[in-house]
Order: structure tokens, then sequence, then C-alpha cells
């Protein structure tokens, strides 16, 4: 089994910058494409960024130019950098990833449980 855990998220006011990590552990072989997600109250996920293998990103509009996706492959972690954050921003945020299991044959979605990102205005 893989377990993903996010952590960085917390509470700050409108402008402010917080930077979100991923670690993906257990019986890794390989990890293909990387992204983050977000929930709001009310609201259905929405995906937010994604990171290939190869490091091509693609970010969802209303954060394109604010966000930053990045990834450590050594570290099997992945990264969210999030810049000039809004009240909008407000949601619980989602890792996900596309994992080759040892002995497996194929890949598998996992997730992580969440982190709560409060932005005050």
């Amino acid at each position: 089994q893989v377990q993903l855990v996010e952590s960085g998220g917390g509470l700050v006011h409108s402008g402010g910058s917080l930077r979100l990590s991923c670690l993906a552990s257990g019986d890794i072989f390989s990890i293909d494409d990387m992204g983050w997600y977000r929930q709001a109250p009310g609201k259905q996920r929405e995906l937010v960024a994604l990171i290939s293998t190869g490091g091509s990103a693609d970010y969802a509009d209303s954060v394109k130019g604010r966000f930053s996706i990045s990834r450590d492959d050594a570290k099997n972690m992945v990264y969210l950098q999030m810049n000039n954050l809004e009240p909008e921003d407000t949601a619980a945020y989602y890792c996900a990833a596309y994992v080759y299991e040892s002995g497996g044959a194929y890949s598998s979605l996992y997730w992580g449980q969440g982190t709560q990102v409060t932005v005050s205005s």
C-alpha cells in the first residue's frame, strides 16, 4: 500500500503565501503524474495543478501566475507554492499521485488526507 500525507496548510491573510508539501511512502516502485486538488465547502473537488514525470505543469486558470507546482522524485514529494492568496483560495487541499507499486503491473491513483488552507480577508 501507498500513503500520501500533506502538510503546510494553515491560516493566512489575503496576499500571504503558503507552501504545501506531500510525501508519498510505502511500497513504491515509481511515481508518474502528481497533482493538487482542492475542495471548498459546498463545492466539488477541482484540479489546481498537475505535474508530469518530466516536469511539465498545468494550472487552473484561477491560480495561474500565483501558484507553482514542483516535485522531488528522490524524496517522493510534490509541492505547491501558493502566493498572493485570496479568500477564494480557502479550501481543503489534497495531493494525488499515480503510483507504480513494487511487484505491480499497473499504476494506481492515491490520495492524501487533505490539509486545510484558510485565507482571511
